[in-house]
């Protein structure tokens, strides 16, 4: 049995649905071919979830200060039960959601394991879908446009596989029933410091092994310094340039032991459990794309700007094409596909453009450039920072730590790059992003009225401070 459609989506993320949902607004037929539940790793296993438990996280460490603002809460405990009842709802209502929208754009939905076939007699060209479904049937969709997005899986470190018991992936972390005593986790970037935070929130002993010089190596060196500051402040004991001994690997009862090479020498690091954040990697396998001219590039799909494949009527959206391993940027990766393959002309990827956001306790903000790599690129830069002791709604918050600093071209003063870790440090990155986009100053972001008090004065600040202009703003 075959059916034909305008658009096939090959995963049924945030990349792929997003997708299907732009085609089907442009007049496109449209089906998706999901193995498990609409939303994918963002919805089920990644990023829903694991804010849902940060959320929690800071609620429980905020009431814990509650003397501070004058309210006595007595004996504070915390119901991890209730916690993981409360995510799960959080994610089942935004699933059903995502299933009404996914009916109201009239896109149909496929439930089973898709594989690309090569030409057949249901098409003279690669492309065509063949889902094996549960009950033991193959149905065989015949697409004009593919749009493949089936995302990424967390990356194993060999020697440390996970047994989802002792060892854990991010996705093992998240369908925990109790909460362990202690907790190793081996990578320092996005996820692994997400996980850091929140577990020593909620009273968990936390080390963080990192191979590079410092925690989220990808961020600006300034925020990476406050961010550890900031950890070893809370007890979460850090630990840079280090290598694991994975042959050293011991599990008993009590927990896991490894060694590891730092910069004091060999130490021996033993946990209840490790949680290994070391990447994630694209999920190629099993989906036909042997049947296919499709170019692979380092274990991810090639695509061009529009994220056209090497066959033009295939795309390739999300983490599956090796880009920023971001949910928005899936999804404005399907809307670009969606539009492209309409006949429409959409903005070509830019990457520099996309914020980025870790939602730690204190949590980071970025988006352009870093200091770093706006001199290795030939920029003369300026900077201006500030910190958030110099912002009143801070103060009333009770939540002082952190600055934004901003990155300017010295010849210019075109902004280069804005850097936040703070408060609520996720919600102002887009104002940031919406500068890039219209390639404004640091100067205009300065002679933009922000409201009194809010945390957005401390971007207005840090503008000013580029502009080496003393601001007229009086509290």
């Amino acid at each position: 049995m075959s059916k034909s459609y305008d658009v096939v989506v090959l995963g049924g993320g945030i990349g792929g649905y997003t997708a299907a949902m732009r085609a089907s607004r442009l007049g496109k037929s449209v089906a998706i071919v999901e193995r498990d539940k609409l939303g994918g790793t963002c919805l089920h296993r990644g990023c829903i979830p694991s804010k849902a438990l940060l959320r929690s996280a800071e609620l429980f460490a905020d009431m814990k200060r509650s003397e501070l603002f004058g309210i006595e809460a007595g004996d504070i405990r915390l119901n991890f039960e209730n916690v993981q009842r409360r995510k799960a709802a959080v994610v089942e209502q935004l699933h059903n959601g995502l299933q009404f929208a996914i009916r109201q754009h009239r896109i149909d939905v496929i439930t089973g394991n898709g594989r690309i076939i090569g030409p057949s007699i249901f098409s003279p060209r690669s492309g065509a879908v063949a889902v094996e479904t549960s009950d033991g049937e193959t149905e065989t969709l015949v697409p004009g446009h593919l749009i493949i997005a089936t995302g990424s899986r967390p990356r194993q470190l060999p020697g440390l596989e996970s047994d989802g018991e002792y060892i854990l992936t991010s996705d093992d972390a998240l369908a925990l029933d109790t909460l362990p005593r202690s907790m190793l986790i081996v990578g320092g970037g996005a996820i692994g410091v997400e996980w850091a935070s929140l577990l020593n929130d909620f009273g968990v002993e936390v080390t963080v092994v990192e191979a590079a010089e410092r925690l989220v190596p990808l961020e600006d060196a300034d925020v990476a310094r406050e961010l550890e500051r900031l950890f070893k402040k809370r007890g979460i004991r850090v630990i840079t340039g280090a290598r694991l001994n994975t042959d050293t690997v011991r599990i008993d009862r009590d927990g896991i032991a490894v060694q590891a090479e730092t910069k004091r020498g060999t130490e021996e690091l033993v946990a209840e459990k490790a949680l290994v954040c070391v990447g994630r990697q694209a999920n190629i396998e099993n989906i036909g794309l042997e049947n296919t001219d499709i170019r692979l590039e380092n274990g991810v799909i090639r695509v061009n700007e529009y994220f056209q494949t090497s066959e033009p009527h295939i795309y390739a959206v999300g983490d599956v094409n090796g880009g920023l391993q971001l949910a928005h940027v899936a999804a404005h990766e399907g809307t670009v596909a969606a539009e492209h393959l309409a006949g429409l002309k959409p903005e070509p990827y830019v990457a520099h453009r996309f914020p980025r956001c870790v939602y730690t306790r204190p949590e980071l903000a970025s988006v352009g450039l870093t200091e770093k790599q706006a001199i290795e690129q030939g920029y003369e830069v300026k900077t201006g920072k500030i910190s958030f002791k110099a912002i009143g709604k801070a103060a009333v918050l009770g939540d002082t730590d952190g600055f934004v600093k901003i990155i300017a071209d010295a010849k210019t003063n075109d902004l280069l790059g804005v850097h936040m870790i703070g408060p609520h440090a996720t919600d102002m990155i887009s104002e940031a992003a919406l500068a890039q986009l219209l390639e404004a100053s640091a100067w205009e972001i300065g002679q933009t009225v922000h409201p009194h008090p809010t945390l957005s004065e401390a971007l207005f600040e840090a503008a000013f401070a580029v502009s080496e202009t003393e601001s007229a703003f009086k509290r």
